[in-house]
């Protein structure tokens, strides 16, 4: 904890100590981030004893703590290095670093106006749960997008050439593109949300900051 020394006047009377209690949702979202391949790294303003003792709770094991917002951001950019960096957070001394990484989470529309403006993405709630599922629909969303623009280049490919030399007319050429269009379509429909509960499941170059 950071312990807070109470004077009367010359005298201490009183030690308390003050610290962040984890979401009891933590665990089980660090474990469904790295099961994805994501890892996790705590960026904090909080001494370091208090620092260790909250990521170990949460099973985090990169933790850089006592960092000023300046420090957040130069963290942030040590780590983009390595791949790409998504950063979450909620206060204003969050907002340097949400704006130096690569997509800036907002947790919470009540967080600071700061956080959210430098955000990328502004989630409404508080339930950090959001966070895997997110990802996991991007990644089904960019192979869906992957393999529409695959099909649509073979498509095209192999009509140009068969229309070019006579071996299908226009209207055959026009119905296999109108066929491919609805095939295009419909494997799209895969994007859209999967109304699941979020779960633990689980690959790697991507990382987020908190």
């Amino acid at each position: 904890m950071t312990v807070v020394i109470v004077h009367r006047g010359d005298k201490p009377v009183a030690a308390i100590g003050v610290r962040d209690e984890l979401r009891p949702e933590v665990p089980d979202v660090v474990s469904v981030l790295a099961s994805q391949g994501v890892g996790v790294t705590m960026l904090t303003g909080d001494n370091g004893r208090t620092a260790r003792a909250l990521a170990a709770q949460a099973g985090i094991a990169d933790v850089r703590a006592e960092l000023r917002p300046e420090d957040k951001a130069a963290a942030i950019g040590e780590l983009r290095r390595n791949g790409s960096v998504a950063m979450i957070g909620d206060g204003i001394n969050d907002a340097p670093a949400l704006a130096a990484a690569d997509i800036g989470i907002a947790m919470g529309a009540i967080g600071s106006d700061a956080a959210i403006e430098s955000a990328d993405v502004a989630f409404t709630g508080h339930d950090l749960r959001l966070l895997p599922r997110a990802f996991e629909h991007a990644q089904r969303g960019r192979r869906v997008i992957n393999q529409n623009i695959v099909l649509s280049l073979l498509i095209i490919t192999a009509l140009l050439p068969l229309a070019m030399f006579g071996v299908l007319g226009l209207a055959a050429v026009v119905l296999v593109h109108e066929i491919a269009e609805v095939i295009v379509i419909l494997n799209g429909l895969r994007a859209a949300p999967r109304p699941t509960a979020p779960r633990v499941s689980s690959a790697t170059r991507e990382r987020v900051s908190a």
